[in-house]
């Protein structure tokens, strides 16, 4: 259980993110745009603007990004430190036994999917981290670190330059790193939009439900 804690801990952040329904847009950020409900029946897409947010909302670590059609998520990118590269590589390994082994091991997280990707700019190596998610970049952050500081362990975070050794014990100074790194979207498009994980699961669960029922009528 410790790597499945590990590895879920190691997927901390993304951005602030209150729901739909609070988040107005101005005339002078979209003024062609008409306010977004939650019909995840139409495909849905936002534009946002280069600073991540519509209008300036302050949460507890810094600004609140919307809820997109996409849910909620992060894309950060930091450099990698020399000689660190496989690290990364045998923490994505350990990660798929993890999930493997313990499929709800990161279900505190509420996640939808994740991309780690690692490339190279000159002779320096880069580490992306994507990940969309069904709680706001807080709630996200708080419990990864919770997790991390409850069971000791570490996240493959720390193989990043800049990354705050005192991380455990100040969830500001891992946030704020996470803040620094972060790249927003400009657009994010949605099939269904502002469906949840759990959403998604339990129509899975009806439709297995239904066809089960429909075989044993046969």
């Amino acid at each position: 259980m410790s790597d499945a804690l590990d590895a879920a801990a190691t997927l901390a952040a993304p951005d602030v993110v209150p729901e739909a329904d609070t988040v107005a847009r101005t005339e002078a950020t979209s003024p062609a745009v008409p306010a977004r409900g939650d019909d995840w029946t139409q495909p849905a897409a936002m534009s946002i603007p280069k600073e991540g947010y519509v209008q300036l909302e302050r949460g507890r670590y810094g600004p609140v990004y919307p809820r997109t059609p996409a849910r909620h998520g992060f894309t950060m990118i930091a450099k990698v430190k020399p000689g660190r590269v496989e690290v990364f590589r045998e923490y994505g390994r350990r990660l798929e036994k993890t999930v493997a082994s313990a499929p709800n091991s990161l279900e505190v997280l509420r996640l939808h999917f994740l991309k780690w990707v690692l490339f190279d700019i000159g002779e320096d190596t880069y580490f992306m981290y994507q990940g969309v998610f069904d709680t706001d970049f807080d709630k996200y952050t708080e419990d990864a670190v919770a997790l991390f500081t409850r069971y000791g362990i570490n996240t493959v975070f720390e193989n990043l330059e800049g990354f705050p050794e005192d991380w455990k014990t100040n969830t500001r100074a891992f946030i704020e790193f996470v803040r620094q790194h972060h790249r927003p979207s400009f657009l994010e498009y949605g099939e269904y939009p502002f469906i949840s994980a759990d959403e998604i699961k339990k129509a899975l669960q009806l439709k297995a439900s239904f066809a089960t029922m429909l075989d044993q009528m046969q």
